[in-house]
């Protein structure tokens, strides 16, 4: 038995998810149809991150066990002729057979985008939040700032996650804008159900003014989900990578 990686980006508009939910169209669920159809085997997947509807990836990744001779590197190929338009394999590859995507050591990278006008563009209808309510990104930057490190991230977490603990390391946080695009860069050790989406929201807040920067602090502080803002809608949001530093992975 084989285990082979996968890196996958997609579109989640058309999807409920990454996860396989019953009576729903899902990104792990044509994964599995269309690797079990095309390696004649019944194929289930591992994900790394399981994505809510509607949110999208560069580099989300899974991994299955396959008896199939076919070289790792080539699973890629065979499977994008088979896969929709809105999801493709970026990258593929054997790895050892305990290799777990969701228990290691991870790095992740999101970026949450803002379309920043006076009015909606079809353009940018899919792929980013629009809001015409005017932004000052240098006061979400002041506010992301105290974001960076090791904190309790509870008021940032849904009341309905189930973890054992809600602390989480932020590495580094980015806001910028070009044009009417606002992107929210955001690099962690792992994250918390809906968690970039409610910072994304919290700042949506601090760059319209409604309080001061140095009030994230308390924020955090407050270790209650009703002090943050409010969760910035799935579209907006994409997983743009996934690293394993401990892990013995070529860069991708």
């Amino acid at each position: 038995m084989r285990r082979i990686f996968l890196q996958i980006a997609y579109d989640g508009t058309n999807y409920h998810g990454f996860q396989v939910q019953p009576n729903a169209e899902t990104i792990e669920g044509v994964l599995n149809r269309e690797l079990s159809r095309i390696l004649k085997e019944d194929i289930t997947v591992i994900g790394a991150s399981r994505t809510d509807a509607g949110v999208h990836a560069f580099g989300n990744v899974a991994v299955f066990d396959t008896n199939a001779k076919i070289p790792g590197e080539k699973v890629a190929y065979a499977l994008n002729v088979s896969l929709p338009e809105d999801i493709k394999i970026q990258h593929s590859m054997e790895v050892a057979p305990d290799f777990h995507p969701r228990y290691q050591e991870t790095v992740k990278t999101y970026e949450y985008k803002i379309y920043n006008a006076k009015f909606p563009s079809p353009q940018h209808r899919l792929y980013e939040h629009f809001t015409y309510y005017k932004m000052d990104v240098e006061r979400m930057q002041a506010a992301a700032n105290y974001l960076i490190g090791e904190h309790d991230f509870k008021s940032f977490c849904s009341i309905h996650a189930e973890v054992e603990s809600t602390v989480r390391t932020i590495y580094d946080i980015k806001v910028t804008k070009k044009e009417e695009v606002i992107t929210i860069r955001i690099t962690g050790n792992g994250f918390l159900y809906n968690m970039v989406r409610i910072i994304a929201g919290t700042l949506m807040d601090a760059g319209q003014a409604f309080w001061e920067p140095e009030h994230m602090k308390e924020i955090l502080e407050a270790k209650e989900r009703s002090r943050a803002g409010n969760t910035a809608p799935a579209k907006g949001l994409t997983l743009v990578k996934i690293k394993y530093p401990e892990a013995d992975l070529e860069e991708i």
